[in-house]
């Protein structure tokens, strides 16, 4: 999709021009049936970005989506989010008819001005996702889901007055809250692809800490683990919690540890000597990482050629 077109939509009445819909009843908040998009923008590849909060529960949609570095056929019912100036692209198979069934949530930021949830929305990690980390939801959980979306269409189709917005951010708040639900419960049921993950991060930063990057680049970013596994940032530090009880980072820093005691443990090293090869330039620093963690001072003690406490000088 190098050569697919950039289109960017600002506005949810624009979206709905594009796709050949009537215009919206309210400017700020539309819930769209995917079965009555009659005109999609081309059967070409297209490049995608909205200035609004998009939330899609698809089905039998024969499309590939590409969100971030990654393609994902939708073949059964799940849903994702992408938040305001993301780039997704849409690359539709010309050989074959579009089909498209599910609903389709757009939220103007504009809709959530001096709201609680203008703030809170960023807190919902799940928007920063890539498509292949979308959420699987099962019948149960799909009709929960598209209950609260035609509330919210409902609301807005009926007189708007002045309960109607609180109403609506009272619906979109219950359906984040359960959409954090069912993302937790994913993680726990895939446990194939999931512990896959846990394998490989294992891998992954055993093959660092081993390797000379330590020493030339520094201990590894979330950001570079991340994007080894192909897996979003935001996705895999949620997966760990829900797995693992730790954060990506903690899980860095536990390996750091068990590094660093077996050098000191096993060589006559310095301790800068041995915070400088952990890809430490103040010992300091290393010091001071140690320092956090519980009962590190006990594990050294029995170290006869080492004075452990200057590990936790500064």
């Amino acid at each position: 999709m190098a050569n697919a077109k950039l289109l960017r939509i600002k506005t949810i009445s624009q979206y709905h021009q594009v796709m050949g819909l009537p215009k919206p009843e309210h400017p700020l908040i539309s819930v769209i049936d995917l079965a009555s998009i009659e005109h999609p923008p081309g059967n070409e590849a297209i490049s995608l970005v909205f200035d609004f909060y998009s939330i899609s529960l698809k089905k039998d949609f024969n499309a590939k989506i590409k969100y971030g570095q990654q393609k994902y056929d939708f073949d059964e019912g799940i849903m994702f989010f992408i938040s305001p100036g993301q780039v997704f692209g849409i690359e539709v198979n010309t050989d074959e008819v579009l089909r498209r069934s599910g609903w389709l949530l757009l939220i103007h930021p504009d809709f959530l001005w001096n709201t609680s949830l203008a703030k809170t929305i960023k807190l919902y990690e799940y928007f920063d996702y890539s498509v292949h980390e979308a959420l699987f939801l099962s019948d149960k959980e799909e009709t929960t889901i598209i209950s609260m979306i035609q509330n919210i269409e409902q609301e807005y189709h009926s007189n708007i007055d002045k309960f109607s917005q609180d109403v609506i951010i009272a619906q979109l708040e219950l359906l984040f809250t359960y959409a954090d639900r069912f993302y937790h419960r994913q993680f726990i049921t895939r446990k194939i692809t999931n512990h896959h993950i846990l394998d490989r991060l294992e891998e992954i930063i055993t093959a660092y800490f081993n390797s000379d990057d330590l020493i030339k680049k520094g201990l590894p970013t979330v950001q570079y683990i991340a994007e080894v596994l192909s897996v979003s940032p935001n996705y895999l530090s949620a997966l760990l919690k829900v797995l693992t009880g730790q954060s990506t980072q903690q899980h860095i820093h536990d390996k750091l540890i068990e590094k660093a005691k077996e050098k000191l443990s096993t060589t006559s090293l310095s301790v800068s000597e041995i915070a400088y090869e952990l890809g430490f330039e103040h010992s300091q620093s290393f010091s001071k990482l140690f320092k956090s963690k519980a009962n590190c001072l006990t594990l050294f003690q029995p170290l006869s050629f080492l004075n452990a406490s200057t590990l936790f000088v500064g």
